[in-house]
């Protein structure tokens, strides 16, 4: 009897030292995974190298994609727990406080001054969104002629300007949109448009509007990679 005491006294201690363990260990386990996890997130929407030395010691952050909180890691921690499918309705990224610029707004007075409330053009995720654009003269705000050649040539200086204001340039250009008041003229506008995109030229669509800003002959946007 005295063996089969001595024996529950030695193991059971050790059977509860192992079920304290358990839990660190798989929290220990969940932390790994969250930090592997916020990386991957991370690295898809482009965002600034993490350092993960870092968050293994620092108070985690919880930086969501249109909202930052604090319980928002638990908050996703837990549900990932509970329902491990439902682990990226949530995004959070555990990282140092910083303040990531979403956008910023281009403005140059070497180009036409917005018509409205927008900007000239808008910096974001590595690309630069340029507005439509007339073939005004900036120091006037008036068209350069009533012909549609020399209106396709003044719109595609006035976006190189806009372009170079922003860091890019007309070879960094992904897409472009034309608006056309009448589709008749497109094969003078391709003629002049051709000599300013260099090749591989961009992509790009082509439409004809009931109407344009100011009764312009046409407008072009584009998009520009950084």
């Amino acid at each position: 009897m005295r063996v089969t005491e001595s024996t529950v006294t030695i193991h059971q201690p050790s059977a509860v030292t192992r079920s304290h363990q358990r839990p660190s260990e798989t929290t220990q386990s969940e932390q790994e995974r969250d930090i592997a996890m916020a990386w991957c997130a991370a690295r898809s929407l482009h965002l600034p190298t993490i350092d993960l030395g870092a968050l293994r010691t620092r108070a985690p952050l919880a930086v969501g994609v249109g909202f930052a909180s604090a319980a928002g890691s638990t908050f996703w921690r837990s549900s990932a727990s509970s329902n491990p499918s439902s682990r990226f309705a949530c995004l959070a990224i555990s990282t140092d406080a910083r303040n990531l610029r979403i956008k910023e707004a281009v403005h140059t007075d070497k180009a036409p001054a917005a018509l409205g409330p927008y900007s000239q053009a808008i910096k974001a995720n590595n690309f630069v969104h340029v507005s439509g654009v007339l073939g005004l003269i900036p120091e006037t705000g008036k068209f350069i002629s009533e012909n549609v050649e020399d209106q396709t040539e003044q719109v595609l200086k006035n976006m190189g300007e806009i372009l170079k204001a922003s860091g890019a340039n007309y070879s960094s250009v992904v897409k472009t949109t034309i608006l056309l008041a009448d589709l008749k003229d497109f094969k003078k506008v391709n003629e002049i448009y051709a000599k300013y995109f260099p090749s591989p030229a961009p992509a790009r669509s082509t439409f004809q509007v009931a109407a344009l800003p100011l009764d312009a002959k046409i407008e072009i946007e584009c998009i520009a990679a950084l």
